[in-house]
């Protein structure tokens, strides 16, 4: 079986050298000669060892490309900071909902009180500006995410996308969020 594959590689590799000698090579040569390459025309290696650091070779490449413009070159516009905000501010509030419920589950395990009656006392105990302050700090990037996500929503409608409407919109959101986080901290 061995023997067989490696006659057949040879008179592939004879097929693709010399395209007309293998009907000759059939009838004259044996699989062994045709195997150890007898008979076969061969060509020297033309290319030279590369000697450059095999890890180098990419990092040289990069530098001849050219370079996208980066976010440093642009004039900070309401869209894009918006949508920024929006992604972040939604992380943020989803990330402390699962801090919190985490840490409301294992209070017991650990011994912390986190069932209502301790934090309405604990809030209590606070003074007024630490409570507004607090307050605020939540209910800032709640009211934000939803106003904005209300703007995305009318965008989805194809609506409100020119360059005017979208610069107005963002205001708009901005002043919103503050006004109503404003209210909710002073409720």
């Amino acid at each position: 079986m061995f023997s067989q594959k490696v006659a057949q590689q040879s008179l592939r590799r004879l097929a693709v050298q010399q395209p007309y000698a293998v009907q000759f090579a059939k009838m004259r040569a044996s699989p062994v000669a045709l195997a150890l390459g007898k008979g076969v025309q061969t060509r020297p290696v033309t290319s030279s060892p590369n000697t450059d650091d095999p890890t180098q070779i990419l990092a040289k490449q990069r530098l001849n490309r050219p370079v996208a413009p980066h976010l440093t070159i642009y004039k900070p516009q309401i869209g894009w900071i918006g949508s920024s905000l929006h992604r972040i501010s939604g992380v943020a509030l989803s990330g402390t909902l699962y801090l919190w419920a985490t840490a409301y589950l294992a209070s017991p395990a650990i011994g912390w009180h986190l069932e209502s009656a301790s934090m309405v006392a604990a809030m209590g105990a606070l003074p007024v500006a630490a409570k507004i302050l607090l307050k605020a700090t939540m209910a800032l990037p709640f009211t934000y995410h939803c106003m904005n996500g209300v703007r995305h929503l009318i965008w989805d409608t194809g609506r409100a996308l020119t360059n005017p409407a979208i610069i107005k919109s963002g205001w708009t959101v901005v002043g919103l969020s503050v006004t109503s986080a404003l209210a909710l901290a002073f409720l």
